[in-house]
């Protein structure tokens, strides 16, 4: 492909997406990239194209982040060497490499591999995508094709299908679930320390039969609901920091803080701290911050010593285009609060006995919400951010609508994976019952727009039909694979 063809970034974008390439993406050194995942658009106006992907080169698993430019030197010449924003990537891609070039650097030094996209694309590719765009206008081109259609399909097709699909979506987080069990329990075994950039699990690790007795240990589970329960907290921009916050800060790591009558101010002082959120007091001016910011100093202090992990900086969390109740830091007030019922709660427990002995599915759906709305209290209850009083009391720190987000993401697949673990397949069955029977009052972008598109804007508020429409649009509609969806074959047929 010549190197004086000029091609948009929102084209490239549409490759890596549809990872349509005539031969297998290679290192410039030969070593084959598998892309397990290729991540999810970042919108923001900073940050790297595509975040929480998941590659493999050669026999080493990468999960981060994705730079797409449209040459090599755009990495330079963009900044994305001085933005710690930029030291997740795993992969940085360039349609022209003039001179080869086999990797760039990160501002925290990590070496990261380079490919030129214009050896593994075909030139044809590009003018296809370039007249669909120009055929289509910006705002239509978000749209569902099918949208506006009028041939008529019946209320209870696209249900079924719907229904369907949101049951996929279920079953997948289990699976991505158990996987992550697995290999906690693989990295136990092994006594590897997390996090690390990336470790090699094979073979060992995919040869390895797991039985039920390995998953005993009570702190594998526990550690695999932190990271779950904070990744949720994290939202739609933060889930990354969150989850990454959770494994360094992890179980074996908890275990060594006393527990006292203070033990939620501990929490988050190291919270905090690790996540690089604090700033020092000398440049706090508000009293109240800076009386709170030497408080937990103390706590900090007497918390430190156990700790030998890395440090996050403030720059990798997102504020921007963020409700003030969706910031970082009322996220991990919040999280402070569910890891103490975690730890000494017996709060999965607690949500077992629960799943398990309380027959009415609404009694039940009401009764697992509860758990997670957590009301506010200290310093946080009048703060968004540090050195600065938020303008009204903040009631809580997780709502109902998040506390729903937590039980259907987290708490119904966690415990699916659980029960039919142990062997309890009755329970396993009625949680899938609570999942296809349960409303949320969470709003989502995705589901508004595929709700008014199919014409189901009631239809949504169950949590099946709304996970089906998220599943809908990211495996069919943003893929274009209108042929293989049962709503497209109808229309397009």
């Amino acid at each position: 492909m010549s190197s004086e063809i000029k091609i948009p970034e929102n084209l490239l974008y549409e490759v890596w997406q549809k990872q349509n390439y005539k031969s297998p993406l290679k290192t410039e050194s030969g070593e084959e990239i598998s892309i397990l995942d290729s991540g999810f658009r970042n919108n923001d106006l900073a940050g790297p194209d595509f975040k929480n992907a998941r590659i493999r080169i050669g026999n080493l698993t990468f999960v981060g982040d994705i730079e797409i430019d449209c040459n090599y030197t755009d990495w330079k010449s963009h900044g994305h060497n001085i933005d710690n924003k930029y030291n997740s990537i795993i992969l940085h891609a360039a349609l022209h490499n003039k001179n080869n070039q086999s990797y760039v650097y990160t501002r925290n030094g990590r070496k990261v591999h380079s490919i030129c996209l214009s050896h593994f694309i075909e030139k044809d590719l590009f003018e296809n995508l370039k007249y669909n765009l120009a055929e289509t206008s910006e705002e239509e081109y978000s749209k569902l094709k099918c949208s506006g259609s009028s041939v008529p399909i019946s209320l209870e097709v696209k249900q079924k299908f719907l229904s369907q699909l949101g049951m996929e979506r279920f079953h997948k987080k289990c699976k991505r679930i158990y996987e992550r069990l697995k290999e906690l329990q693989f990295l136990d075994e092994l006594n590897i320390k997390e996090p690390v950039i990336a470790y090699d699990l094979t073979p060992q690790f995919h040869e390895k039969k797991f039985k039920h007795s390995d998953f005993s240990n009570k702190e594998l589970w526990q550690q695999l609901f932190y990271e779950l329960v904070f990744e949720a907290l994290g939202y739609s921009k933060n889930k990354v920091q969150m989850t990454e916050l959770s494994q360094t800060a992890n179980i074996n790591f908890l275990k060594k803080i006393e527990k006292d009558g203070i033990i939620v101010d501990k929490y988050e002082a190291f919270l905090l701290y690790i996540s690089g959120l604090i700033k020092p007091s000398d440049k706090i001016s508000h009293q109240d911050s800076k009386e709170y910011i030497e408080r937990i100093l103390l706590n900090w202090n007497t918390i430190k010593p156990f700790y030998d992990g890395k440090y996050m900086e403030e720059s990798h969390w997102h504020f921007f285009r963020l409700r003030p109740q969706n910031f970082p830091t009322i996220r991990i007030a919040a999280g402070a609060r569910i890891l103490k019922e975690i730890m000494y709660g017996s709060l999965i427990n607690i949500i077992a006995k629960k799943i398990s002995e309380i027959h009415n599915l609404t009694v039940l759906i009401n009764s697992l919400r509860s758990l997670f709305v957590i009301k506010s209290d200290g310093f946080w209850k009048n703060h968004y951010v540090i050195d600065q009083s938020s303008n009204g009391e903040i009631k809580y720190f997780v709502g109902a609508t998040r506390a729903d987000e937590i039980v259907v993401n987290v708490v119904l697949p966690f415990f699916a994976v659980y029960f039919e673990i142990f062997g309890n397949q009755n329970v396993t069955k009625k949680i899938l019952k609570v999942y296809s029977i349960y409303e949320q009052r969470s709003e989502n972008l995705i589901v508004t727009d595929v709700g008014k598109s199919l014409n189901m804007t009631e239809q949504f508020k169950k949590t099946i039909i709304a996970q089906g429409m998220i599943d809908l649009f990211r495996n069919f509609c943003s893929k274009n694979k209108c042929l293989e969806c049962e709503i497209g074959k109808t229309i397009f047929n």
